[in-house]
């Protein structure tokens, strides 16, 4: 999975592999094993795939290679071994490499794929399954030189030789080319020529999954983005519902369609793709304001629940920018201008109609002083079949809304 991995965007994913596989599910918490808030992490997790998928995870919990060991590593290494569904996501690449690498959980992880199951990597861990990882944070927050470090190349239970870049088309830096990991094209192009001859590079955009079935041998891309193979700067995309031969995947890389690298001052950076959420948000805040501008409250209201729940579908995601920020800012926003819509009248529909029915029950009144009965009458059966019953009194004429 490039990202989203507890977004509602990767839940049919994890529902469709789970129901292969079986229900019994770990999360391997390493990639943020370093964090301080590495609990609350896993809670989340827990959350989201008891809420939103369907499905218990329990911790596999192995957050260093130190802090686990003897009994505690026999532990966290039977639930792995238990377990027919093994997710991993978000964190550092490189810290979990450093304690995966030479432990026994890299063996277990290959058995899992051979006697079935199973593995699940987003994110950050999914930068480890090749067979060279990228270090991003060591390289675009630390200034080091572009490298590749040995992988943990679970992925040659596919028989293919790839570095696996998630994140592949994020564009959190606006005209500044965050492409590809937070590489961008120079660096990734760089590191590219680096690769073992017969390996190649496979993107994998945000809020998208590619999955392989090692049994039928066959490859196939979910979500909302588009999968990449790209060799030696050659790029050929799969698009979402593409299935393609586990065998042809490398070679999908080197057709004539294939096309070359995109430098980073094209119309790709300028067009910046939005996230799912904020895609929501924009949507409903202009369905809400068609509904102001109509004066239709209910279906104003009915833009700010589908809001509402759209920020608590993505409560769970460890989003990496401010998205949830702006849409709770959004929401309150439009629950401000309801508040100012109702201050106006717009709640009463009788202060709304009120001066038309007054200078209606006048002409009225001057038709019965005229004694013009039928015209008197055909005013007030007007005002009926317009929803407004009239009522003479003593005191004078009523009026109300039916």
């Amino acid at each position: 999975m490039g990202s989203g991995e507890t977004a509602p965007t990767m839940v049919k994913v994890h529902r469709g592999l789970i129901d292969r596989v079986g229900p019994s599910a770990v999360l391997l918490d390493t990639p943020f094993g370093f964090q301080a808030n590495a609990d609350d992490l896993v809670a989340k997790a827990q959350a989201y795939f008891r809420d939103s998928v369907g499905t218990e995870i329990a911790a596999a919990s192995f957050r260093s290679a130190a802090s686990c060991s003897g009994l505690d590593l026999e532990r966290a290494l039977n639930r792995v071994r238990a377990a027919s569904y093994v997710f991993a996501g978000p964190g550092s690449p490189t810290y979990a490499l450093r304690h995966w690498s030479g432990s026994p959980v890299v063996d277990v992880l290959r058995d899992k794929l051979e006697q079935g199951g199973a593995i699940t990597f987003a994110s950050a861990a999914a930068l480890t399954l090749g067979v060279a990882t990228v270090p991003v944070y060591e390289i675009y927050k630390s200034g080091e030189d572009p490298r590749w470090l040995p992988g943990l190349d679970l992925l040659s239970a596919t028989g293919l030789r790839a570095a696996v870049v998630p994140h592949y088309n994020n564009a959190e830096g606006g005209h500044h080319d965050t492409r590809f990991c937070y590489l961008g094209e120079s660096r990734l192009a760089a590191m590219e020529r680096d690769l073992p001859e017969d390996a190649f590079v496979l993107g994998v955009d945000e809020h998208t999954a590619l999955t392989f079935d090692l049994d039928a041998g066959t490859a196939t891309v979910h979500g909302l983005g588009v999968v990449t193979v790209r060799v030696r700067g050659h790029s050929t995309e799969l698009a979402a519902g593409t299935e393609v031969a586990i065998s042809d995947l490398h070679s999908a890389g080197t057709p004539a369609g294939a096309v070359p690298a995109v430098p980073v001052a094209s119309a790709a950076i300028v067009d910046v793709p939005r996230s799912p959420l904020l895609d929501v948000v924009h949507s409903c805040e202009a369905e809400f304001a068609a509904a102001l501008a109509d004066r239709v409250v209910p279906r104003a209201v009915a833009a700010l629940l589908e809001l509402e729940a759209e920020i608590d579908a993505w409560s769970h995601d460890s989003l990496q920018s401010d998205e949830r920020d702006r849409a709770r800012a959004a929401l309150r926003s439009m629950v401000a201008r309801l508040g100012d819509l109702a201050e106006t009248g717009a709640g009463d529909p009788r202060a709304a109609v009120a001066p038309y029915v007054s200078l209606l029950l006048a002409l009225r009144d001057g038709a019965r002083a005229d004694k013009r009965w039928a015209d008197s009458d055909r005013v007030r059966d007007g005002l009926a079949a317009a929803g407004v019953e009239v009522r003479d009194t003593p005191a004078g004429t009523e009026w109300e809304l039916r």
